[in-house]
C-alpha cells in the first residue's frame, strides 16, 4: 500500500486532495482566502482574527493551500503525513464562538499540526509512520491533545517522523517512515530535517500551520528544531502529560511545541500543560522580563561541530551580555561523557516493555501486532515497504533484552542518575554560577543520506542530552545561519523552571532577531 492509497483508505485527507478541499471550501471564504498567514505569529493570527481581517476557516484554508502547493505538491517536504477532513468544520464552530462573543484564549481559532505519534481521536489514525500501525484509530485524544482542543486550537492534522520515533535502526535517516516517505529539511529538501520530529519541524518553520507538536525521548524536539530555524521547548519530563504518545520510554517521553517564536512555543506549553510553567526568582512575566544580572553558565563548543559555529556562538554570548547577563564559562563534568551507552542500554529495556503494553491497548482488528516480536515479523513480511531504506537492528537487540527488574537495566539506571543527573548537571547547577546553560545547539544540516544514514555527531551538546535523560527542561532558539542554514542556541535550565528558559529564549530573540524564512518555491 502507498501513501496515498493509505491516506484515502483511513479516511484521512490525502495531500494530493487538499487542494480539493481547499478550493471546495473556497466559495464560502472568499473574503479569507486573500489573507497569508506565512510566518505570523500567533498575537498577529489572533489580532487578525479579532479585526475580522480573516477567520480561524480562512487561516485553515491558508495553510491547506501552503501544504498542497509546496509539500503535496513543488518541493514535496513530506512534512505532512495526513489531514483532518474535519478542520474546516471545527475552525467554522470556533468562529461562531468568536462571533458570539467567546474566545477561549490565544490559541481560539489557531490551526496546528500533531506529531503521529500522538494519539488524536478519529479520523486520523496514530502511526507512528509505521505501516504496522497504518490503520491503528483512537476513540480519544491524548490528554494534551485534549488540552489543546479545549484551548481552542484547530487540529489541522499530523506530520511525518522518523518511523517508531528514531528507535529502530542505528543507521536511519532521520525524517523517513515507511508510510510518509523522506521529510526534506525547511530550507533546502535536499537537506536532513533532522528526527525525529521532522515533519513537525519543517511544517512549522515553513508556515503550513500556526505551530507544530513535536516529541522527545533525546534531541527529537531539540535537533530538528534547531536546523530548521524555530524555537523548540522539551518540557521538565512530567510537566505534559505523556499518555497517549507512542512510547519509548515513560521516563524520558515528553511532547513540546515548535514554533517560529518563544512567545508561541509559550503558549502552546501553556495549554499542553493545562498548569502554570515553572520559573526561576525572576518573576513570571515574558515580556518585562530582562536579562540584568541572570547568570548564565556557557558550555564550550563541541570539538564535532562545524567550525563557523563557535563564530555564531561568539555572537550569541555577546549579545546575551549586551542585555545584562552574566556569562561564566563553565567545563563539562566528565560524568556526562559516561551516559550514551548506558542510555542506549536502559531504552532498549524500556522499550521493548513499553510498546508491548501500548499495542495492547489497540484494537487488534486495526493492529494485530502484540509485541515487538510482531513488530519486527511484521517488517520482515514487509520488507519492500519497511527496510528498503534501514533496517531494525533496534528492535532487535530490544527484543533480546528481559524485565525491567534485570540487574543489566537497573545498572543502567544508576549510570544515568549519577552521570547526567547527580554528577553531570545537578553538579553544573550547583556551582552557583549559572541559572540557565547555554551551548551552541547542532547543525548545519547534512545532506540526506539513505545509505549511510545520519552524520554522528555535529556539535550536539552534551548538556541537551543529559537534560533528556534526567529530566530537565531543555530549549532551542534561532542563533544564526552557517552556509544559509539555521544553527541555534541550547538552554538548558532546573526542573520545573520551563518558564526562565522561555524567558532568556525571548530576551535573546529580541536582542536578535536571528530567525530567517525559508524561501520556499512552488
Amino acid at each position: 500500500m502507498d501513501r496515498r492509497q493509505f491516506l484515502i483508505s483511513t479516511g484521512a485527507v490525502s495531500l494530493a486532495g487538499a487542494a480539493t478541499e481547499f478550493a471546495a471550501a473556497a466559495p464560502t471564504l472568499a473574503a479569507d482566502v486573500d489573507y497569508d498567514p506565512t510566518e505570523r505569529s500567533f498575537a498577529e493570527l489572533a489580532a487578525a482574527m479579532r479585526s475580522g481581517r480573516t477567520t480561524s476557516a480562512g487561516l485553515t484554508a491558508a495553510y491547506l493551500a501552503r501544504i498542497a502547493l509546496f509539500d503535496a505538491n513543488g518541493p514535496r517536504h513530506r512534512a505532512v503525513l495526513s489531514l483532518d477532513p474535519g478542520a474546516l468544520a471545527a475552525a467554522r464552530r470556533l468562529d461562531a464562538e468568536r462571533a458570539a462573543g467567546h474566545v477561549r484564549g490565544p490559541l481560539h481559532g489557531l490551526p496546528i499540526l500533531i506529531k503521529d505519534n500522538v494519539e488524536t481521536r478519529g479520523p486520523l489514525p496514530t502511526t507512528a509512520g509505521s505501516l504496522a500501525l497504518a490503520h491503528s484509530r483512537r476513540p480519544a485524544d491524548a490528554p494534551l491533545v485534549a488540552r489543546l482542543r479545549a484551548a481552542g486550537a484547530v487540529v489541522l492534522g499530523k506530520t511525518n517522523l522518523s518511523e517508531w520515533a528514531n528507535f529502530r535502526s542505528t543507521h536511519s535517516s532521520s525524517g523517513w517512515s515507511g508510510l510518509g516517505g523522506q521529510t526534506g529539511n525547511a530550507y533546502d529538501p535536499s537537506r536532513n530535517p533532522s528526527g525525529s520530529s521532522a515533519g513537525s519541524a519543517v511544517a512549522a518553520a515553513a508556515s503550513f500551520c500556526a505551530g507544530a507538536i513535536g516529541t522527545e525521548t533525546n534531541g527529537s524536539i531539540l535537533s530538528p528544531s534547531s536546523l530548521n530555524g524555530l524555537v523548540g521547548l522539551k518540557p521538565t519530563v512530567g510537566l505534559v502529560s505523556g499518555r497517549g504518545i507512542v512510547p519509548i520510554s515513560h521516563r524520558q517521553d515528553t511532547a513540546g511545541p515548535m514554533c517560529r517564536t518563544v512567545a508561541d512555543a509559550a503558549a502552546l506549553a501553556a495549554a499542553m500543560a493545562g498548569r502554570p510553567l515553572g520559573y526561576g526568582a525572576y518573576g513570571t512575566d515574558l515580556e518585562g522580563f530582562r536579562l540584568r544580572g541572570v547568570h548564565l553558565g556557557a558550555m564550550p563548543v563541541p570539538k564535532s561541530a562545524h567550525p563557523k559555529t563557535a563564530d555564531l556562538y561568539r555572537t550569541a554570548r555577546a549579545a546575551l551580555r549586551g542585555e545584562g547577563a552574566v556569562i561564566a564559562d563553565l567545563t563539562p563534568p566528565k560524568a556526562l561523557e559516561e551516559t550514551d551507552e548506558a542510555e542506549f542500554e536502559a531504552l532498549l529495556y524500556e522499550f521493548k516493555e513499553a510498546i508491548a503494553a501500548y499495542l495492547a491497548t489497540l484494537d487488534p482488528h486495526q493492529v494485530p501486532s502484540r509485541n515487538l516480536a510482531d513488530l519486527i515479523a511484521f517488517n520482515r513480511a514487509h520488507a519492500n515497504e519497511e527496510l528498503v531504506v534501514f533496517d531494525q537492528d533496534i528492535f532487535e537487540m530490544a527484543e533480546e533484552r528481559g524485565p525491567l527488574s534485570d540487574p543489566k537495566y537497573r545498572n543502567a539506571l544508576a549510570t544515568l542518575e549519577r552521570g547526567a543527573d547527580r554528577e553531570g548537571l545537578a553538579a553544573l547547577f550547583a556551582t552557583g554560577r549559572a541559572d540557565v546553560l547555554i551551548a551552541p545547539s547542532n547543525g548545519p544540516a547534512d545532506r540526506i543520506d539513505e545509505v549511510w544514514g545520519d552524520r554522528e555527531g555535529g556539535g550536539w551538546p552534551s548538556i541537551a542530552s543529559a537534560a533528556a535523560i534526567a529530566g530537565y527542561p531543555s530549549l532551542t532558539v534561532p542563533a544564526g545561519r552557517v552556509c544559509g542554514l539555521p544553527v541555534g542556541l541550547t538552554l538548558v535550565g532546573r526542573r520545573n523552571q520551563d518558564g526562565l528558559l522561555l524567558q532568556v529564549a525571548h530576551a535573546f530573540e529580541r536582542a536578535t532577531r536571528a530567525r530567517v524564512a525559508p524561501q520556499l518555491v512552488g
